[in-house]
């Protein structure tokens, strides 16, 4: 039952990028109404991709430097 929603949810997600912005602005509100110290950053899971593309390039040409 569980799998099934979740690929409910991805469905609906695929459909509306926009989505999961929107469940992140929604969570923030959540946490923010709640008293305590929790901060949240949400991040797009693209610029983990990005950052890892820009590593990986450094350490190439570092390693044909040598």
């Amino acid at each position: 039952m569980a799998s099934e929603k979740l690929a409910q949810a991805a469905a609906v997600l695929q459909k509306q990028p926009a989505a999961i912005q929107l469940r992140y602005l929604q969570t923030l509100v959540e946490i923010g109404a709640e008293k305590n110290t929790t901060v949240v950053f949400p991040l797009p899971v693209d610029i983990f991709a990005g950052m890892s593309q820009l590593v990986q390039n450094a350490v190439v040409k570092q390693a044909s430097q040598l």
